[in-house]
């Protein structure tokens, strides 16, 4: 009996492709070339399963040409790559991995907080440039990160993780925004308390922004957003590019409407809005928050995994969707 086919669209650990190999024929992508939508549909006409990262688009005018295509799964949490809507009506079941990379990208959504209010990035780049020649009382002065309010937009895995961060380990004051209030039991673990955006954008020292990319989540902080944060105040967005108005943002940043701010993801990366490389209190990362070795394969292997269970009938480990008839 023949094994299903599959395509790995992007290169990962070549162990976990190997162990890929024992369960299905693969066609891998060692040099890890983005193919355009028209090739990557090619390479799908004739495969049942595809390990995708973010790079892929899955939408109808694919799936239509990709008539075998059953199982995607996604090397990442966040799926706004899928149109899930798509894949459900052609009954092609989408997969992600949560939990796996949780405290990792809690890890960096602090570090990034940290780096920002502290504008390390800023004098990084004066050190480097040969203009340090003297101590003065306010050189590179940033703002406080212990005792101060954190805000927190999206009160997922990860912005819980980062509420324990900066509530057990810092200090501070926690208030949070959500579609949906947490449970009792979780906002004391937190030591966080629900209120409403405005409020938190008025009040926060330090605003986080966890929230999965949807079209209802497009522009979440804008301009008028922007105008109601504290001069003082900085800005991390560790969640998708799009949640930001990147233009707005590069605006405030040089008007010092706000302090600072962190960006790990930007629209239409990996093009970074050219105003944002222009102004000095902003630290700029490549979209890494996950990026640890360990964390990488736990999210290759759980991808793997999905596509494993999915093929040999156990069904998926962790779906995004659930057709009511699969292809």
């Amino acid at each position: 009996m023949s094994k299903p086919r599959i395509l790995v669209a992007r290169a990962i650990f070549p162990d976990i492709v190997e162990r890929l190999r024992e369960h299905f024929d693969v066609e891998a992508n060692p040099d890890d070339v983005i193919w355009a939508p028209q090739e990557l549909a090619a390479r799908l006409a004739d495969k049942d399963g595809v390990l995708t990262t973010g790079s892929q688009r899955i939408d109808a005018a694919l799936l239509s040409a990709a008539p075998r295509l059953k199982v995607c799964a996604n090397m990442a949490v966040g799926y706004n790559n899928f149109d899930v809507d798509a894949m459900t009506a052609a009954g092609v079941l989408g997969t992600n991995t949560p939990d796996v990379l949780t405290e990792t990208t809690a890890d960096f959504g602090f570090a990034l907080l940290m780096a920002t209010a502290r504008r390390m990035t800023e004098s990084e780049h004066y050190l480097r440039a040969g203009k340090w020649t003297k101590w003065s009382y306010d050189m590179f002065a940033g703002s406080d990160i212990h005792g101060s309010t954190l805000g927190i937009i999206g009160m997922g895995r990860i912005g819980q993780g980062i509420a324990k961060r900066g509530a057990h380990g810092f200090g501070m004051k926690v208030v949070y925004h959500n579609r949906s209030r947490l449970s009792a039991e979780l906002e004391a673990e937190c030591k966080a308390t629900y209120v409403g955006k405005h409020e938190l954008l008025r009040t926060a020292d330090h605003v986080v922004l966890v929230v999965p990319y949807t079209p209802a989540s497009h522009h979440t902080i804008g301009t008028a957003e922007l105008a109601v944060m504290k001069p003082t105040a900085t800005l991390v967005n560790i969640a998708r590019g799009g949640i930001v108005d990147d233009a707005a943002l590069a605006v405030a940043l040089r008007e010092r409407r706000i302090a600072a701010a962190g960006l790990d993801v930007f629209e239409g990366e990996p093009s970074v809005h050219p105003d944002l490389l222009t102004v000095p209190n902003v630290v700029l990362t490549p979209h890494i928050a996950s990026a640890t070795v360990p964390t990488r394969r736990a999210m290759a292997n759980l991808a793997a995994d999905n596509l494993i269970a999915f093929f040999d009938g156990r069904g998926p480990l962790t779906p995004v969707n659930q057709p009511s008839t699969l292809r």
